[in-house]
């Protein structure tokens, strides 16, 4: 039996949505929506495991408090064949042409175009069959998810079966073992046109995992990794408890492309830890406070020369000091303010090159920016990345704003 703590009281219910759109799979949807939802909300897909339905789901974990504290919309899709489980084997649902994949998508597309939610801020977690289908949907959909929190789950196309069953047990035992290569040309070859940026991964699996094993875990670093043009050795390893060890990949900070946590003596029932969930999506990050920009390639922060308030002055890479010249406050409008100036893309430029300077505030769009979920900072004028120009990482480099690539000197961690 699972004991299950009463939710507290909100004028938000869970509600069902009918007619959403192309339903293949014939799941049903439930959406959370908070009181006061922002303008522009992000969306967090949450999929149930087997034996469902979404509502244990939604009592089971805590998305619905956390989005009335940090104003995103949950989706919560519900199988209804008897099995409860999502349709990971199939062709249709791992090809994008049917199934339940198809199901999601459309819950998606309802949600960006009924509560005008923003398209660049659309993430998924799930537990055991959820998590399955968690890689599924950042398999097939790479331009839709930014990124995905997977719980005891198995790499995108390791479930696929040819004869019609929802079982594979080869996967779930974890005897098939692929090149990190193999596992992301499954990603790749799905999406053909797709050039990146590619979502963001973080992977959850406890040692005793009695029903998908933990031979999983690593398949799934082995695929997300290679999927985001990294090795498979770890730029950082900690253990935030006891029996954790937490790896990144292509990255040292919370947002790095690859998250992976291992739980020593846990078994498939592993604990869910949303905060830590959401924390990697960027959805807990707030306005207020100074925060360092720290550039994931060169481990150095975004810096202001010898602390200039000087309009035209361009900003650079330097050593973390924690000097004012180095902490930035992300006010409610989208500046970044810096000593009572704020960041600005020079001039209003829009090419390529374009000088990050210091500049009196105005409330322009080029002092406005993004801080998205996979590691970029855009500008709302031009929607060009902050770049390290050159991809250099040595003190002095020069910021400035291109075409947004994917690459690591665009990739940037706000602590």
């Amino acid at each position: 039996m699972v004991f299950v703590t009463p939710k507290a009281a909100h004028a938000a219910q869970l509600q069902q949505i009918t007619n959403f759109g192309n339903n293949p799979g014939n799941l049903e949807m439930y959406l959370y929506v908070p009181d006061n939802v922002p303008a522009d909300p992000a969306i967090v897909v949450g999929n149930h495991w087997c034996t469902g339905p979404a509502t244990d789901f939604h009592n089971g974990t805590q998305f619905d408090e956390l989005a009335n504290q940090y104003g995103y919309i949950v989706i919560y899709p519900s199988v209804t064949r008897s099995s409860k489980c999502f349709d990971v084997a199939s062709q249709a649902s791992l090809s994008g042409t049917g199934g339940d994949s198809v199901s999601i998508k459309s819950m998606v597309d309802y949600t960006l175009a009924n509560y005008g939610a923003d398209p660049n801020r659309i993430y998924a977690t799930g537990v055991s069959s959820g998590a399955m289908m968690t890689n599924v949907l950042l398999g097939v959909y790479p331009e839709v998810f930014k990124a995905g929190s997977a719980y005891a789950g198995v790499p995108f196309t390791c479930f696929a079966t040819t004869n019609g069953s929802e079982w594979n047990s080869d996967c779930a035992t974890g005897t098939i073992d692929r090149t990190p290569q193999q596992w992301g040309d499954a990603v790749r070859n799905a999406n053909p046109g797709h050039t990146g940026p590619w979502p963001r991964m973080q992977i959850w699996h406890g040692t005793e995992d009695e029903a998908l094993y933990y031979p999983n875990f690593q398949e799934q670093i082995d695929q997300w990794t290679n999927v985001n043009a990294t090795d498979q050795t770890p730029e950082f390893t900690d253990h935030p408890q006891s029996n954790w060890t937490r790896t990144r990949y292509g990255g040292t900070g919370g947002q790095a492309p690859v998250e992976a946590i291992s739980m020593e003596g846990v078994n498939h029932g592993l604990p869910h830890q949303p905060a830590e969930t959401l924390r990697f999506f960027g959805l807990t990050a707030s306005t207020g406070g100074s925060t360092a920009i720290v550039g994931t390639a060169s481990n150095r922060c975004v810096d202001i020369p010898n602390s200039s308030t000087t309009n035209g002055t361009q900003a650079h890479l330097w050593d973390c000091n924690g000097g004012s010249n180095q902490m930035f406050t992300r006010t409610s409008a989208g500046e970044l303010t810096v000593d009572g100036k704020c960041l600005d893309a020079e001039g209003w430029g829009s090419a390529n090159g374009t000088r990050v300077v210091v500049w009196d505030c105005s409330g322009g769009a080029n002092q406005r920016w993004n801080v998205n979920a996979n590691g970029t900072i855009t500008n709302a004028h031009n929607g060009l990345c902050l770049d390290a120009m050159g991809a250099a990482t040595g003190n002095g480099t020069q910021i400035i704003l291109w075409t947004c690539s994917g690459t690591s000197n665009q990739q940037w961690t706000l602590t």
